[in-house]
């Protein structure tokens, strides 16, 4: 079920921001079956994947914000 970013709360945030950068390597390694599905469904509400085509990708938005956390690990 789709939910609007704004319901969720701020410690679900983090935690998602702080699992992005493993999930995106899990998708890379084609293995988003291994993704839990509340954790890909509030992914998508942040606008940061997107389904494409039956396939699970990054949107501009994830990208950017890999970018963000890659950079707060430097």
């Amino acid at each position: 079920m789709f939910r609007l970013s704004s319901s969720l709360s701020e410690p679900r945030r983090e935690a998602l921001r702080n699992a992005l950068l493993d999930t995106v390597d899990l998708l890379k390694k084609r293995r988003a079956s291994d993704i839990a599905p509340s954790d890909i469904e509030d992914y998508i509400a942040l606008d940061w994947f997107e389904w494409n085509g039956g396939s699970l990708r990054l949107t501009d938005v994830g990208r950017n914000v890999c970018k963000q956390v890659t950079a707060g690990l430097a």
